[in-house]
């Protein structure tokens, strides 16, 4: 006997408990298998409720006592997880580490300077996550997942997260199913769970128990789990578990924190290998080198400790963040929802994008501009018969059935309230590519209406209704039909076929056996003209190299002139059935050649995406229907619209809640620009920090004495962080946002080993002058050396941020934006102005002599000259910039 609600203690988790083997799993798969072994009214006893519902006052206390219906890892949406998060970076700890060693060994300045530093980074990083996951949470409250539940008697939509264990919930065709629920009553229904058990097929699921065991819950035909989705058919479900406490909660505890690593997640990785690794030569090669030449270990040990936080880019996981973030902010003020942050940067590295048609490249207003017989002449009947079709049908309805309804005068023409009666429904699926419903009319007989693709409708039916006779439909008549379908198609039309056949009453249920030997009545056709900004759209991603690859389920006439109007050279198109007979290899050439593949089923879309993948593209997707969530989840970036359905939205990476397909073009470069900043920050610290290791090899072999104190090494790289903050402000050019970007970790490798060694001459140039001119040679006079090149290199370090930002010429082709010039010329006056500080004083540094001032001019600018040399150089030599 199942437990009653009070019994079953289903409390919420909070994602305490792992998935499969805690306390609450087990109690979790208890309820199911319970639900499982009882009837519906048994069930519905239990859960307290009737087929009328929960009252609105039990849904409140039952909300209040089970919480929202939504997954442990929505929590981490909490302000103090992200400030955790921030200081959760390999360089942060690296930095932290080392701020402890130089407490532990009571160098409490350098470990101020170096929490300073760490402080700095992450509190940026945390301001720029939480401000971005705000501005998320605000534009997400627009595209709110809803589900059909029956409360108080009434039908009603209520969002996903108030629901509650005893709701009774409605299914159709494209709902995401919103919780753990126990079917009470189906129509033909089939559910995806390729989310929770990677199964690409669609199960059937039944209210009916059939008593066969079954090794898992997934497995049970009764039972439908929250994350699926509905392929076809109609049914009810009783809500058993919300939330944490659903099947999916469970397995989102298993996996609290995994996420699918990225090529951008990817690329910043080995960019930090490279530099974690540069660190881990350098620093100990520092560290002998003074250790032995000069003889104080202990001063050894804290300048190579310097050494490493100098070498450590600890800026880099705030300029990635805050350039997401900003990318993330800037979109949302476009309407465009990002629910995943690092998607944007995938929008920058996109070289093809994959659409669906319908809704997306064409309008969301169908309109029905003719309804005709296999004549070709207007028929009132066929009309009527694709109106009762879309009428009765209760699954989702398309924006063909919307256009069909818009003819409303019907429903009292046809007297559907009294002469027609549902009997039962044979919902759509993407196989059959057609929908039956079956009503009783005023004639005493069952009449099954069908309508669906052309050539799929015509092998199902044996006669022709032509003029109220009844025709056999012969090869010339069929060819006839066909002929007219196309013509109609190559005007831009988009034909349904509409047919019946008559049953004695009584039969009541129908299946798909049911669908043959029909009388086609004709045909209904679709103007579904193209978006106004699909073809400035597509033109706009082609100047910047996205090509565009149609992937429809639509006929290849149809799409041939709806291509061809939005500027897309069709060419060959590439059947699904084509695709089938085709292995991974085949496949992969022909996707290459090919931009528009027709007749295709979702699973040949995803089959299509993958291809593209394999061949080394990043491939984006748009599409708004149940057919394009595989391809949606398959993509690197898949792109949905508001009014898609659920599972297509819940796929999505990207959200458009207006419908211009513009903004696309900036999605892309908004990427492109995000994607450069970043790569500007580690093109400088990169250069910049081998550069001043090759300096302090030299240096450490060569003088008598430490080429800089630890201290003055750690305020220099606290100064040259500061002015880098800005970078996510700054503009990218036009130049660089005209192709795909990509992560090329050993073209920054050698961008890192041409450029770095010119810093260092410069140093060297500095050393020479300190100790020749200035006779800065002896322990004696190791303040002034010292101070010379704490100058020179801070200056130098920051000019090349202005240098390596560009690839034009700095200050009179291009300018940095004002938030980083004003930052930039902050830092340089105050590198000019702490030697004649007390503060710099502290430091161990000195006054400056005047004359030092003019040499630092020409060394400074034949230093510009000769980086924005080696830059251009490095760009005709090998491409990247």
């Amino acid at each position: 006997m199942l437990k009653p609600l009070v019994d079953l203690e289903l409390k919420k988790t909070n994602g305490r408990t792992g998935a499969g083997t805690g306390p609450a799993a087990r109690q979790e798969q208890g309820v199911l298998a319970n639900a499982v072994r009882s009837d519906s009214e048994a069930l519905l006893r239990a859960y307290s409720v009737d087929w009328d519902g929960l009252s609105e006052q039990a849904v409140a206390e039952r909300l209040q006592k089970y919480g929202p219906n939504t997954v442990a890892a929505a929590e981490t949406d909490a302000w103090w997880r992200h400030l955790v998060h921030a200081f959760n970076n390999a360089f942060i700890l690296l930095l932290l580490a080392l701020a402890a060693v130089a407490a532990i060994s009571g160098d409490s300045q350098a470990a101020t300077i170096i929490a300073t530093m760490v402080l700095v980074s992450a509190i940026l990083r945390f301001a720029q996550e939480f401000r971005s996951s705000k501005a998320a949470e605000k534009l997400n409250e627009l595209v709110q997942t809803t589900a059909t539940v029956t409360r108080g008697g009434v039908k009603v939509e209520t969002a996903v997260d108030e629901l509650v264990p005893g709701d009774i919930v409605h299914l159709s065709a494209g709902d995401m199913v919103p919780a753990d629920l126990r079917l009470l009553a189906t129509k033909d229904l089939f559910v995806s769970q390729a989310a929770l058990t990677g199964e690409s097929m669609p199960v059937e699921k039944s209210a009916q128990v059939d008593g066969v065991p079954h090794a898992e819950l997934t497995e049970q035909p009764t039972l439908c789990f929250m994350g699926t989705n509905v392929i076809s058919g109609t049914g009810t479900g009783l809500v058993l578990q919300t939330g944490a406490g659903t099947h999916l909660g469970a397995l989102a505890r298993e996996v609290t924190g995994r996420r699918v690593e990225t090529d951008f997640d990817r690329g910043v990785s080995r960019v930090s290998r490279l530099l974690i690794r540069f660190t881990l030569v350098m620093v100990p090669l520092v560290f002998v080198l003074n250790g032995w030449t000069k003889g104080d270990w202990g001063q050894a040990f804290f300048f190579a400790l310097s050494v490493a936080v100098g070498l450590t880019p600890e800026m880099l996981p705030m300029v990635v963040t805050a350039n997401l973030a900003r990318g993330a902010v800037s979109m949302s003020r476009k309407k465009v929802i990002v629910k995943r942050l690092h998607s944007i940067q995938n929008f920058g590295a996109m070289d093809v994008l994959c659409s669906d048609k319908t809704g997306t490249l064409t309008q969301d207003r169908v309109v029905l501009e003719r309804h005709l017989d296999v004549l070709g002449r207007a028929s009132e009947k066929v009309l009527q018969l694709a109106y009762l079709n879309s009428y009765y049908q209760t699954g989702l309805k398309n924006l063909l059935d919307v256009a069909v309804l818009q003819h409303a005068e019907l429903e009292q023409g046809l007297h559907l309230a009294t002469d027609y009666r549902l009997v039962d429904e044979i919902p759509f699926d993407f196989v059959r590519r057609r929908i039956s419903v079956a009503v009783e009319t005023d004639k005493a007989e069952e009449l099954l209406i069908t309508k669906g693709a052309v050539e799929e409708m015509l092998r199902i039916t044996s006669l022709v209704d032509v003029d109220r006779q009844l025709v056999p439909l012969k090869d010339e008549l069929r060819e006839k039909a066909l002929r007219m379908a196309r013509a109609l198609n190559e005007e831009g039309f988009r034909v349904i076929a509409v047919g019946y056949r008559k049953f004695a009453l009584g039969k009541a249920v129908y299946s798909v056996a049911d669908e043959c030997e029909l009388i086609l009545a004709g045909f209904v056709a679709f103007l579904d003209p193209p978006k106004e900004s699909a073809a400035p759209a597509i033109r706009a991603l082609k100047e910047h190299g996205v090509s565009v690859k149609i992937l429809t389920g639509d006929n290849e006439v149809v799409t041939r002139k709806i291509c061809t109007e939005v500027g897309i050279a069709a060419g060959r198109i590439l059947l699904g059935r084509e695709i089938a007979r085709m292995d991974d290899e085949a496949l992969g050439k022909v996707v290459e050649e090919t931009a528009v593949f027709a007749k295709v089923s979702p699973l040949e879309k995803a089959r299509v995406i993958s291809a593209l993948k394999a061949q080394g593209h990043v491939v984006g997707f748009l599409g708004d229907g149940i057919n394009d969530a595989a391809a949606l989840r398959e993509a690197d970036i898949g792109i949905s619209v508001n009014t898609a359905v659920d599972v297509a939205k819940e796929s999505a990476d990207i959200i458009l809640l207006e419908k211009s397909l513009m903004v696309l073009e900036e999605g892309v470069l908004e990427g492109r620009r995000t994607f450069g900043n970043i790569v500007k920050y580690i093109r400088m610290g990169t250069s910049s920090n081998f550069g001043n290791m090759l300096s302090v090899l030299g240096a450490s072999v060569w003088l008598p004495f430490l080429p800089m104190l630890p201290v003055q090494l750690l305020v220099q790289n606290l100064l040259y962080d500061f002015s880098q903050t800005a970078i996510p402000f700054d503009e990218v050019e036009e130049e660089y946002l005209k192709a795909p970007r990509r992560w090329d970790v050993a073209a920054i490798g050698r961008f890192m080993l041409f450029l770095g060694p010119v810093s260092s001459l410069f140093d060297y140039a500095t050393f020479a002058l300190m100790w020749f001119y200035f006779g800065a040679k002896t322990p004696a006079g190791q303040s002034l050396f010292q101070t010379g090149w704490f100058v020179e290199g801070l200056l130098s370090q920051t000019l090349i941020v202005h240098i390596i930002r560009t690839r034009r010429i700095p200050f009179l082709e291009s300018r940095a934006a004002l938030p980083l010039s004003l930052l930039t010329g902050l830092v340089i006056c105050a590198g000019l102005a702490i030697p004649f500080t007390p503060f710099g004083k502290t430091l161990g540094l000195r006054p400056l002599p005047g004359v030092y001032f003019g040499w630092l001019v020409v060394i400074l600018s034949a230093y510009g000259v000769l980086t924005q040399w080696m830059k251009n150089w490095f760009a005709r030599r090998f491409g990247y910039y």
